[in-house]
């Protein structure tokens, strides 16, 4: 794999308050082996920005963050710009 490049994940659709621990493990398979490296999560398919999206985007960032990587988000629309910032994780938009 091409380190010099960020890996991208895609989220997508509407994300429920179960789905975090799905997108969670999804995301350290991707990781696992893979040295350090910065993470885009894209997040400009998303359906309607809720605490269960902020929820799952949260757990996302911890879970890179576990494993050594740094979990940067692109594509917020303002909704969820509003609301990432109300929780503190602004600083991780692109």
């Amino acid at each position: 794999m091409d380190t010099t490049q960020p890996l991208v994940l895609y989220v997508s659709g509407r994300i429920g308050p179960t789905d975090a621990p799905g997108l969670c493990a999804g995301l350290e398979r991707r990781l696992a082996g893979l040295d350090p490296a910065e993470v885009v999560c894209d997040v400009g398919a998303l359906g309607q920005a809720d605490l269960a999206v902020v929820d799952a985007l949260a757990r996302l960032r911890l879970t890179a963050g576990r494993l050594g990587h740094t979990l940067r988000f692109r594509g917020a629309g303002q909704e969820l710009r509003l609301l990432l910032a109300l929780v503190g994780l602004d600083g991780a938009l692109l």
